[in-house]
């Protein structure tokens, strides 16, 4: 058994525009997708775990792009993941959905961000939503 120690979610874009897209910037520079923000009590929260899933809405425009999403716990990188995103003449449109799990965060309040990067040069990729991030904090047993 687990107890919830605190919830978060945003929703930014909730659906696919492409009239408010946006272009992934190229590595090193990245685009800020989403942050929440979670907070683990001083007493009794250890140990615990921070379950975090995010879900972007992205479209190849030029090239194969490889896009590096990041997760960040209070500007410290925390995880990461890369998706190839192909453009014209395959499959354009993708919704990359992934999960971290961040063990025995320390107490206190604690700011999640979502992020990514376009590795690629001379590649295009766009966010065109949906963009969704969420996070649950729960207490376990070890």
């Amino acid at each position: 058994m687990v107890r919830i120690l605190d919830k978060a979610a945003v929703q930014p874009r909730r659906r696919f525009n492409l009239a408010t897209s946006f272009t992934i910037r190229r590595s090193p520079a990245r685009s800020r997708l989403a942050t929440i923000r979670l907070r683990i009590p001083a007493v009794n929260a250890q140990p615990n775990r921070v379950e975090l899933v995010a879900t972007v809405g992205v479209r190849g425009v030029t090239g194969i792009a490889q896009i590096l999403f990041k997760i960040f716990r209070d500007g410290v990188q925390i995880f990461n993941t890369i998706q190839g995103i192909e453009s014209a003449g395959s499959e354009q449109n993708y919704a990359v959905t992934f999960q971290a799990i961040d063990r025995n965060v320390r107490s206190g309040n604690h700011v999640y961000t979502v992020t990514a990067e376009n590795l690629t040069a001379n590649t295009r990729a766009d966010v065109v939503g949906p963009i969704s991030f969420s996070g649950l904090a729960v207490q376990t047993r070890t």
